[in-house]
C-alpha cells in the first residue's frame, strides 16, 4: 500500500492573523487527493510560542478534517517543552509508526475489572 505524503513548511513566526491562511493553504493543497500524511516542517520556527502550538494543533485538525494525519518534524526543544506543558506532546508529536497489530497504543493504560476471574 503506497503512502502519500505531502511536506508543509510553517515560516519563522507564527502569529494568529496567520492561522486562517496557513489551515486554508493546506487544505487547499489537501483538497481532492488521495489520504495520507502531512509532513508539517518547523525548522525554520524560531521563538516558539502559545500561537505556533496553536497553529500545530490547528493544521492537525485542518489534515484530520481532509482524512490526512499530520506529523510534526523539527522540532526544538522549546517548542516540545511548550507542548508538554500543555499536555498536547502526544497529539502533536505523536510517532509516525503506528501501533503494532493486537498492542495497545504508547500512553494507553489498561483497567483491569476486579469482578472479571483471571483468564
Amino acid at each position: 500500500m503506497t503512502t502519500f505524503t505531502i511536506r508543509f513548511a510553517v515560516g519563522a513566526t507564527v502569529t494568529r492573523a496567520d492561522l486562517p491562511v496557513l489551515c486554508t493553504d493546506l487544505a487547499d493543497e489537501l483538497r481532492g487527493r488521495e489520504r495520507g500524511v502531512v509532513v508539517c516542517d518547523v525548522t525554520g520556527l524560531t521563538g516558539p510560542d502559545l500561537v505556533a502550538i496553536e497553529a500545530l494543533a490547528r493544521l492537525r485538525l485542518t489534515a484530520r478534517r481532509h482524512g490526512w494525519r499530520l506529523v510534526v518534524s523539527g522540532a526544538g526543544p522549546g517548542l516540545r517543552e511548550l507542548a508538554g506543558l500543555l499536555g498536547l506532546s502526544d497529539v502533536l508529536f505523536e510517532p509516525v509508526g503506528q501501533a503494532e497489530q493486537r498492542e495497545q497504543a504508547g500512553g494507553v493504560e489498561e483497567v483491569v475489572d476486579r469482578g472479571d476471574p483471571a483468564g
